[in-house]
């Protein structure tokens, strides 16, 4: 647990830097904190994509907390990790696995860029690792990009996984039929790798309907995660993004991957408190390990570099 919490603080130095350290800068400026400082504070935040309305609602907590508790600027800092910890209050989850003997199916969605695939993979080879025994099967059903089902390929190879692929430009849902029908066979974990583009939203967005369709009627029931990878870069987009999927497949869970690569690792608050939708899993490199199950508490711990 050392070594991630050590990833993730190297990880997170760009926003820490941008947002953290130039608050403390703000407020070991003088023994309180004005309105000035406060207005900084706001514009620094917002600077490292917590969101306008978020954190003018933040700073206004904060100025009030002060005033009611006669903290003094250095108090300043200790309760701004405070009120991030309570705005990330509920947000983390746990990936869950089925005790019934069904397999679990997990549709993880994501546009090109993402992560999505190797995302997937890392994901694989934490399960695996969890529990060796288990069996785990990947659909490369994103068939419009050869590099997609390659790369899928690779990896189960790597992490122990079956993976069942059809030809480049394949119907994705006759995949995805076939991967069901080896996971109810196998049991285990069914991962579903599906396409980040198609020529417009409307036709991506149908597309991942059709394949939750095909979950449904081959299982009776729904897919058990489905998952959106984001890049964490990407910002406020990120959360526009996941209304989009949100509203076409019912997501359950968020995946933020290349925090290491962003100074607005503030997004993550952002999207919570826009979405609610809980965070599984965060990403702050390209290896296996810099893939971990997202605690607040780690998080927060780490932004404020404690």
């Amino acid at each position: 647990m050392t070594a991630w919490i050590d990833r993730l603080k190297q990880g997170l130095a760009r926003t820490r830097a941008g947002l953290t350290d130039a608050i403390a800068r703000v407020v070991g400026r003088g023994p309180s904190l004005g309105a000035t400082q406060l207005e900084e504070i706001e514009e620094i935040l917002i600077s490292g994509d917590v969101g306008a309305r978020l954190a003018a609602a933040i700073v206004g907590e904060l100025g009030a907390r002060l005033r009611r508790d006669g903290g003094s600027a250095a108090a300043a800092l200790a309760t701004l990790k405070a009120l991030v910890a309570e705005r990330l209050a509920g947000c983390e989850r746990v990936f869950g696995l089925r005790q019934d003997g069904e397999p679990t199916v997990a549709l993880v969605a994501g546009v090109n860029g993402s992560g999505k695939t190797t995302t997937i993979a890392k994901l694989a080879s934490h399960l695996r690792e969890r529990d060796p025994s288990l069996v785990v099967t990947l659909a490369a059903a994103d068939t419009f990009r050869a590099a997609a089902i390659e790369q899928l390929t690779v990896w189960a190879e790597r992490v122990g996984a079956d993976v069942v692929k059809h030809q480049l430009g394949a119907d994705p849902s006759a995949v995805v039929f076939d991967a069901l029908e080896r996971a109810r066979r196998r049991g285990g974990v069914l991962l579903i790798d599906t396409a980040g583009r198609l020529q417009t939203k409307h036709n991506l967005m149908e597309e991942l309907k059709k394949i939750e369709r095909t979950v449904e009627k081959r299982l009776g029931r729904p897919s058990d995660e489905r998952l959106l990878v984001v890049d964490a870069t990407t910002g406020q987009n990120a959360i526009s993004q996941a209304s989009l999927f949100h509203e076409a497949i019912g997501l359950t869970g968020l995946v933020l991957t290349k925090l290491d690569g962003t100074a607005k690792g503030g997004v993550v608050l952002s999207i919570w408190e826009e979405l609610k939708l809980p965070i599984l899993y965060i990403g702050v490199g390209e290896t296996r390990e810099d893939l971990h199950e997202f605690s607040a508490r780690e998080f927060v711990d780490a932004l404020f570099g404690s």
